[in-house]
Order: structure tokens, then C-alpha cells, then sequence
């Protein structure tokens, strides 16, 4: 899950640091001080990548919980944070937005009162893409986010060549092996046709042909939904 950890500026938090009085400070040198901010900065980067490091941890207990049907209990959670409890909101709000993004998978509530949340496909999909029979990621992510590339076209019709170009922005590229999506154009252009999620059609008197995504009747239908 180390893929998952990607440096995000709110994650920094507050550093204390033991500092002299107001009277130390005003004659503090301009080396002392430059070693003091030196300091502070060093110690702002090492919480910062501590806290990526439990955003990642906690990312992958999220998905275990997915994986088994599980709930999970901020208590339970917290377990996971061990010396970083103190920055569990920070820790999980990114946590969430990360199984969100790229999983597509969102963190719900079940139960205010002892705060138990469980992991659902976003927009209220029914698929994930995950295998039954052996280890794989939820792919609910890569599948918003086509749907959404096809709804922002003219006619709701979006080239091939625009999608994968969208997509490679963000590290998914036709034939190459993807560690959460697998061979994706294998995904998107057969898998999901399957499943009903999108056509994948040549453009009409196309000479060389060329070959468009439209919404598929499942995701028209799961669409009333949201």
C-alpha cells in the first residue's frame, strides 16, 4: 500500500518547540536562530512523514475490514495510530479521502454512538471489481472516474483517445499493468462492457477506425440511484 502515500500539505501539524523567552529571542543571534528554525523544520518533516506513514497503515486496515465485511470502531482504529492518536481526525480524514480516490470506496457511519463505520462503493454502485477466489483491489475508482469522463463529453460520448489520455494523467495507461486496476484496457473495454457499465463502440465510417465510450445500460440504471 505504499503507492497509496502521497505527500499532502494539510497532513503537516504544529511542531512544539522548547524556546527561550521573549527576551532570549530578542537577542538570539541570527545563527541561533537559523539553527532554531532549522530545527523546527526537521522535526515538522519527520511528523509529517510519520502521519503519511499511519494514513497508509490505516488505509490498508480500511480495505482488510472491506475485504472481510467487516465494521470497524474508531476504537479500533485508534489501535492502529499507536503513538499518533492525537492526530486521528487528520490521519482518518485523509485515509478516507485516499480509499475514496482511489479506491472508490467511501467511509460510512453505521453507528454514531459507539462510531463505527463500514467501507461502500462510491455513488452507491454494486460493483467493485473485486475476485472471490484470490486477492484484488476494489476498482470502483477507475470506474467513476470513466463515467464521469464520458458524462462531460458532447453527447455523453467520449473518444477512446480522450479517455486514455485523461487517464494517463493520473498513472493508468493502455497495456501497461496496474498494481490496484490490473491490464486496464482489458478492464475497460471488455470487463465493464460485460458488466454493463459502458459500450465501447467504433465510430461510425471510421477509416482507420476509431473507437468511443458511452454509459452502459447498468450504469443508467444504478445512475437513479445517486
Amino acid at each position: 500500500m505504499r503507492e497509496l502515500r502521497q505527500p499532502e500539505a494539510d497532513l503537516q501539524a504544529p511542531v512544539e518547540v522548547q524556546l527561550f523567552g521573549a527576551a532570549g529571542e530578542e537577542a538570539a543571534s541570527p545563527s541561533s536562530s537559523s539553527s532554531s528554525s532549522s530545527y523546527s523544520e526537521d522535526a515538522e518533516s519527520l511528523l509529517q512523514h510519520a502521519l503519511h506513514q499511519e494514513v497508509a497503515d490505516l488505509v490498508a486496515f480500511l480495505l482488510l475490514k472491506y475485504r472481510t465485511k467487516e465494521t470497524t470502531t474508531k476504537a479500533e482504529m485508534l489501535t492502529i495510530l499507536k503513538d499518533y492518536q492525537d492526530h486521528f481526525p487528520v490521519v482518518f480524514r485523509r485515509a478516507s479521502e485516499c480509499t475514496q480516490l482511489v479506491l472508490g470506496l467511501d467511509v460510512k457511519e453505521v453507528d454514531p454512538s459507539n462510531h463505527s463505520y463500514v467501507l461502500v462503493p462510491a455513488l452507491g454502485l454494486t460493483y467493485d471489481g473485486m475476485l472471490s477466489d484470490g486477492p484484488s483491489m476494489p476498482k470502483t475508482g477507475l470506474l467513476v472516474l470513466l463515467l464521469g469522463l464520458i458524462l462531460l463529453e458532447d453527447d455523453f460520448i467520449a473518444p477512446e483517445e480522450e479517455v486514455w489520455g485523461a487517464l494517463h494523467k493520473v498513472g493508468v495507461c493502455a497495456g501497461r499493468e496496474n498494481c490496484i486496476y490490473g491490464e486496464p484496457r482489458e478492464l475497460l473495454t471488455k470487463v465493464w462492457v460485460q458488466e454493463g457499465y459502458v459500450e465501447y463502440r467504433q465510430v461510425p465510417h471510421s477509416d482507420p477506425a476509431r473507437y468511443e465510450f458511452l454509459w452502459g445500460p447498468w450504469a443508467h440504471a444504478e445512475a437513479s440511484k445517486w
